[in-house]
């Protein structure tokens, strides 16, 4: 008996629904030409790291937590002096997510943590780069139900980063609103 392989609950809405709905909008002659998710990139940074190095080791087992697999840590290119920042040095991590994991990531962010963030309005429509890629950043990490507070202590701010491969912003939008990502009007 062969067994069947786990399909994140967006990717198989994608197929369903998603797929026809903005080949219907945007009138593609081809199933490829429909744009799809590509990757999430998750950074952290993390500048109190410059006198604490500590505290990138535990920014990075939080993002762990958050991303489900071991982000990479980040190293300064340049020394910057009046920032006590050597080069070398530990200032960051970042995971990419792709596929299964990617999915669940984006549920979770869309239906979890984006309306506990406080004093949430909406994501800005605007932050498309022009090449149909989406960015966001959050001011705490705990908005995420995998990190308790209690045993975190404090909370780093952290940007997201949705790579799709839609040709330009107007695509990217519908394909983003079409996973329900809350933009405001």
């Amino acid at each position: 008996m062969a067994e069947t392989a786990y399909v994140p609950r967006l990717r198989a809405q994608f197929d369903k629904e998603i797929r026809g709905k903005l080949t219907e909008q945007f009138g593609y002659s081809n199933v490829m030409q429909v744009p799809v998710l590509e990757k999430v990139v998750l950074n952290m940074g993390v500048g109190e790291a410059v006198n604490d190095r500590k505290k990138v080791e535990l920014a990075a087992s939080d993002l762990a937590l958050i991303a489900g697999q071991k982000p990479i840590v980040t190293h300064s290119r340049k020394a910057i002096a009046t920032f006590k920042l050597r080069e070398g040095q530990a200032i960051g991590c970042k995971v990419t997510l792709r596929k299964a994991k990617m999915y669940e990531f984006i549920d979770r962010l869309v239906n979890v943590a984006l309306p506990r963030v406080r004093d949430f309005r909406g994501l800005n429509p605007k932050s498309f780069d022009g090449r149909g890629n989406y960015s966001l950043g959050l001011k705490e990490h705990i908005v995420f139900p995998e990190i308790d507070y209690d045993k975190s202590g404090e909370s780093w701010g952290m940007d997201i980063t949705v790579c799709t491969t839609a040709p330009d912003d107007e695509q990217a939008r519908a394909l983003l609103t079409a996973f329900n990502f809350p933009f405001r009007q």
